[in-house]
């Protein structure tokens, strides 16, 4: 398989704006001001239809709970190597670096998200944020906070997830997911550690998102 064409963040400057979430106006992140003509330019650029819409041109609940609670709660990544799974906007990867993480890996597949990612770790003044690709089907780290916000947003991604956070934890990696109430998070294997009252990407209903753990 040939490696996606990295995308210039010419692109994502001209297709998104600086904006803050409501329930982390601490940071900044470039978020889409029209979804549907972001989605059409991706297609352009890429000469070819999108695969999957640009989820990392907004602020999820799920990422948005996790962030919070990382940066009221620093001492839970201070020090500490973190790796944010599905990393999307960046946004949990940038609030653990805020919070002192010894170092951050963002796990993004989508090239026009990795893109993004690297904008908004500048944009926030966070340096050392290392973006890599699809870690699901390799061995979790040892020892490090496993971030993951929203992530169990459909049944497919949810399958492939949980073994890898499983994994993780076994390998005494502290596991958190971010999550705004989506049917296919497995409620009964987690801890409930906090809940905030998030409105959804794009301005819609607000949604009570929960960080959970996974013991």
């Amino acid at each position: 398989m040939t490696a996606p064409i990295p995308v210039p963040e010419s692109f994502i400057r001209a297709h998104t704006r600086p904006e803050r979430p409501t329930l982390v106006p601490e940071l900044e992140l470039r978020v889409a001001a029209d979804v549907v003509a972001l989605w059409e330019a991706m297609e352009e650029a890429r000469g070819e239809p999108a695969g999957e819409p640009p989820f990392w041109a907004a602020a999820w609940p799920g990422g948005q709970a996790l962030a919070r609670y990382v940066l009221d709660e620093p001492d839970v990544v201070a020090g500490r190597p973190v790796l944010d799974l599905g990393s999307g906007s960046g946004l949990v990867a940038v609030a653990a670096g805020r919070a002192g993480a010894a170092a951050v890996t963002a796990s993004e597949i989508d090239p026009f998200g990795v893109a993004a990612i690297v904008l908004n770790a500048q944009l926030n003044g966070v340096s050392g944020v290392r973006v890599v690709g699809d870690v699901l089907g390799g061995r979790p780290p040892c020892d490090a906070v496993v971030l993951a916000g929203d992530v169990c947003y459909d049944r497919a991604m949810t399958e492939r997830v949980l073994p890898f956070l499983d994994s993780a934890r076994e390998r005494g990696c502290h596991v958190l997911i971010g999550d705004p109430g989506r049917p296919y998070l497995p409620r009964q294997r987690l801890v409930p550690v906090v809940a905030y009252d998030v409105p959804d990407a794009g301005g819609g209903e607000t949604r009570r998102s929960t960080v959970w753990r996974l013991p």
